[in-house]
Order: C-alpha cells, then structure tokens, then sequence
C-alpha cells in the first residue's frame, strides 16, 4: 500500500469511528442482549426465548401488524395528497407562497403536542370534532375510544402533520422541471392531464421515491404522536412495535424490549433496502 492510498484512508478513519461507536458497536450489544434476560447488575442467557415469547403473545404480535398498517397507510396518503397539493401550490395563483407557508407549517409544531391537541380536538363529548358533527346531525364519534377507529384516527393525525415535509419536497421536483417540455407538449396539442401524466410524473418521480421512503420508515418506527394521542390503547388497538417496546422496558422486561427493538430494525431494514433499490432501478429505467 503506497503512501497516497495510505494518507487516504486517514480521511476515512474519523467517519469509520463515529460510526462505529454509534452504530455498529449499539447494534451488536442490542443483538448479544435480545438472546439474554437482563438487568443493570447482570444477564442470563436464554436464546430465542425473547423473540418466541414476542410472537406468540397476542398484545405483543398484534404491534406488527398495526406497525405495518400505521406505515404503509401514512406513506400512501402523504405521497398521493402531497403531490397533488405541490401541483396546485406550483400552479399560476396569485396566494401560493401564503398557501405553502401554511401547508408546512404542521410540521413546526412539536409532534406532542400535536398528538395533545387532536387528542382533544377528539374527545368524545367536548371534542371540537364531534361537537361540529352534531351541527350536521350526526352522532358523536369516540375517535380514540373505539378500538376499530382509534388507529385510523391517529393515522389522520399523522398525515396531516406530515404532508407538509412531503409537499415541500415534491414542490422542489417540481420546480426543477425545465419549461421547455411543458411549451413543447403545449405546441403537439396536449392538454393539462396528458402533460401531468406524461412530464411531470416521470421528472418528478426521484422528489417522489424519496418521499415514500421518509414517510415509510417514518410510519414503521412511529412512537410519539401515537403515545401522546392513546398510550396504545385503547386496550392493544393502537399498539405497534415501538409503543411496545417502551412498555415493555417501562415494566422491567429489558430483553423482552431489545427483542422488540431488533424486530422493528429488522423489519425497518427488509423493507427499505429492497424498496430503494426497487425505486432506484424505476427510477434509472
């Protein structure tokens, strides 16, 4: 190895450290502790004892299938609402700087006391929602209350605060499409649809695999606005897996917890990786 390649790799070695203390080092010590039963003081080893007992309790497997609807929900309904408010916000209107102030503004506000504020805004008797819905004659909701409802209330929640994240991006895609193609399709007679279709979602098509892939990860490792909103409830209906995992250390099941934290960064990694790679190929295609 010669000295240019070796006067190189100094460059690498600060990086490789803090990556190394932060990640690898973190992510090897929760895999060691997911196998064992421990405390503060000591651990015993117990195998796949954690991950076993994960899966076959109800309360806590159940937490995988609502962190997989939480996710994929959220993801589907910000993608599709934010590209559609992004094309009315790049449109010729007169108020459009004023109308992306307030679209992005959600995300300003801190994700708990969002969660405080619809978790009022739901109450069941004095709740703004239900109290606007009997104007129209229409009986009360119990939005967090009702263990078939309660989730898809937070997800609402969700994807109001966080269509303005993704609304910004697809704005910047937008925006970058040269003109040209939009006087050039003008001139072959092609009207405002024909043009969306066949200009505007091609070009803009990386803003938009990069907000599947925030918003999807964002959806599976969801924690504060469903804590601040319902703490998991009611019962187990809105539980997924990092609710699961807080309860779970909180009670003093530590590997139980680490078992859980390395099924969600599982599951994190399963589905992410193919999914970029999936839409790096579409995207270069």
């Amino acid at each position: 190895m010669n000295k240019n390649k070796i006067y190189t790799m100094w460059f690498v070695v600060p990086a490789m450290l803090i990556f190394s203390i932060f990640f690898l080092i973190p992510l090897v010590t929760s895999l060691f502790y997911s196998l064992t039963v421990w405390d503060f003081k000591s651990y015993t080893f117990v195998g796949l004892d954690n991950f076993k007992m994960f899966f076959s309790e109800r309360s806590l497997s159940t937490s995988l299938g609502h962190t997989l609807i939480y996710a994929f929900l959220t993801c589907g309904l910000k993608v599709i609402l934010a590209f559609f408010i992004a094309i009315f916000l790049t449109s010729e209107i007169k108020s459009r700087n004023l109308l992306r102030s307030i679209v992005f503004f959600p995300n300003l506000v801190s994700t708990i006391a969002v969660g405080i504020t619809f978790a009022a805004l739901m109450h069941p008797t004095k709740g703004l929602l239900n109290q606007v819905l009997s104007v129209f004659g229409i009986g009360r909701i119990d939005w967090l209350g009702n263990s078939s409802l309660a989730l898809y209330s937070v997800i609402f929640t969700d994807v109001w605060k966080g269509v303005g994240v993704a609304t910004v991006i697809y704005i910047a895609g937008v925006q970058s499409i040269d003109r040209v193609y939009y006087e050039a399709a003008s001139i072959d007679g092609a009207n405002g649809w024909q043009q969306l279709r066949n200009i505007t979602i091609p070009l803009v098509r990386p803003a938009m695999n990069s907000v599947i892939i925030l918003s999807l990860i964002g959806g599976l490792r969801c924690f504060d606005l469903i804590w601040a909103m319902t703490g998991g409830g009611p019962g187990f209906a809105t539980d997924v897996l990092a609710s699961v995992v807080y309860k779970q250390y909180a009670a003093g099941y530590y590997g139980l917890s680490t078992a859980g934290n390395v099924i969600m960064f599982l599951l994190i990694a399963a589905i992410a990786y193919p999914l970029q790679q999936f839409l790096l190929r579409r995207e270069e295609a």
